[in-house]
């Protein structure tokens, strides 16, 4: 084994929250060197968060094009070109690569492509791409190990080379038939753009209904516009088996409380959660614990078990949003000047990208029933917006869930604009407002917010 490398600084992994420890230690003169199998940036810009956020909207566009007559816009027959689909994709990553690597340059950071071991407490060994092996000794270490796509234990599932998200976003043509095993967040996302996209589409849950995390409202609307683009979901349905090969033809064996069934398509694609990047990587000879799934025991300040190493992102159990990433970077960033911060207590909002998108932040009201919060529920279908009156885009609903105090304790939209409108709540909750605030506030016309006002003024009384 080579003679090891002394760094001030080492980070494993390449994420968000990862790359910006490593650039604001080394931008404050510490000697940094950042590891990376493959994935310069992280998977959020290469190949997950903004490449998929990049087709859909590709998607939109196609949709758009094929209802142009109802806004007086005719066109003739509207036929998606995938290749340009998967270049327009394609520049827009190599655009983000560019940008983090002149951030390494500026730095100062070293960027080490090839596979990290740890062999020792706050010792990796690197088998580097190019050939060779170095050997790095930090006196911080920063593990930033993501996750990847699960493939569950199905009959001949793997056999038939399903497609992960990863291969969905490089295919240069529509399926014919799309099939979709799993109906949370990526699969939906997923379905909908192929769907536009002109392919058949048929997502398999096993569940009672498709994203069951949310309130039963709010994935039953999710279901009814999926459906009525002609995405066939089939829920409560136990995948038994698989036959075939995934781009040729493929027939899966569904279970369902009316029987067994088959569905025959020509591609398949597996959206059924994600696994941490802990597995095989010597985590065990660092000292680092993990918890009972796989992910890094960490604190609330997120630092393992061992001494002087910490766990961002995913792998450290965190939500699984490039947004908490960064949030996990400052709070270590935090800590590191002397501080105090911890993830305990922070809001996490969240948005799934279909059309009209679902956001969300704070309680659902499965929540507060669980944890015997009482709450106050206001309603109102974006349909009486008046920004949806000029726009047609009147599917979908706002939600507001008021504690005793007259604190917004969450929020839920499904309509156009929904992230945008959630971050306006989000920070009255941030704030400690009592909702009659942003109730009474003077908000712009004609905005999607502007159903903010009319929302909480529909708050049941006490």
């Amino acid at each position: 084994m080579p003679q090891p490398e002394h760094f001030d600084v080492v980070v494993f992994g390449s994420g968000q929250g990862g790359q910006l420890i490593a650039w604001h230690l080394a931008r404050a003169g510490r000697r940094a060197a950042l590891v990376e199998r493959r994935l310069i940036a992280g998977s959020c810009p290469m190949i997950a968060c903004m490449p998929s956020k990049n087709e859909v909207w590709g998607a939109r566009v196609a949709h758009l094009a094929r209802h142009g007559a109802q806004f007086g816009v005719v066109t003739s027959s509207v036929t998606t070109d995938m290749a340009t689909v998967l270049r327009r994709k394609r520049d827009m990553v190599s655009h983000e690569v560019d940008l983090h690597l002149q951030n390494f340059r500026a730095t100062g950071t070293e960027l080490i492509m090839g596979n990290g071991h740890l062999v020792a407490p706050k010792t990796l060994e690197v088998r580097l791409n190019d050939g060779g092996t170095r050997v790095l000794a930090g006196d911080q270490i920063f593990l930033n190990l993501g996750t990847h796509p699960a493939i569950p234990a199905i009959s001949d599932l793997e056999a038939a080379r399903p497609l992960t998200h990863i291969e969905a976003l490089e295919l240069d043509y529509a399926p014919a038939h799309l099939i979709v095993l799993g109906g949370g967040y990526v699969g939906l996302e997923m379905a909908q753009a192929y769907r536009r996209f002109g392919s058949r589409v048929t997502v398999i849950e096993p569940g009672p209904r498709v994203i069951s995390r949310e309130d039963a409202d709010v994935s039953d609307e999710i279901q009814r516009i999926l459906s009525d683009e002609g995405v066939q979901l089939v829920t409560a349905a136990e995948t038994r088996g698989v036959r075939g090969r995934s781009g040729e033809q493929v027939s899966v064996t569904v279970r369902t409380p009316s029987g067994e069934q088959q569905i025959e398509g020509s591609d398949i694609l597996v959206a059924t959660g994600r696994v941490p990047n802990t597995a095989g990587i010597g985590l065990e000879e660092a000292g680092v614990e993990l918890d009972a799934r796989g992910y890094i025991r960490v604190n609330e300040r997120l630092e393992t078990t061992a001494s002087n190493v910490w766990a961002i992102g995913e792998c450290a159990g965190s939500p699984h949003f490039t947004h908490v990433s960064v949030d996990d970077f400052r709070i270590i960033r935090d800590n590191l000047a002397g501080g105090s911060r911890t993830t305990q207590d922070r809001i996490v909002p969240y948005c799934l990208f279909t059309d009209p998108p679902l956001a969300h932040v704070g309680l659902t009201e499965r929540d507060a029933e669980s944890q015997g919060i009482a709450v106050r529920v206001a309603r109102l279908s974006v349909s009486t917006v008046l920004r949806t009156h000029t726009t047609d885009e009147t599917r979908g609903f706002m939600k507001a869930l008021i504690g005793g105090d007259d604190r917004i304790l969450g929020f839920t939209m499904i309509g156009a604009e929904a992230g945008e409108v959630m971050t306006v709540v989000q920070t009255a909750m941030l704030a400690g407002l009592p909702y009659q605030r942003l109730r009474d506030a003077v908000i712009a016309h004609l905005t999607m917010a502007e159903g903010l006002g009319p929302l909480l003024g529909n708050l049941p009384p006490r």
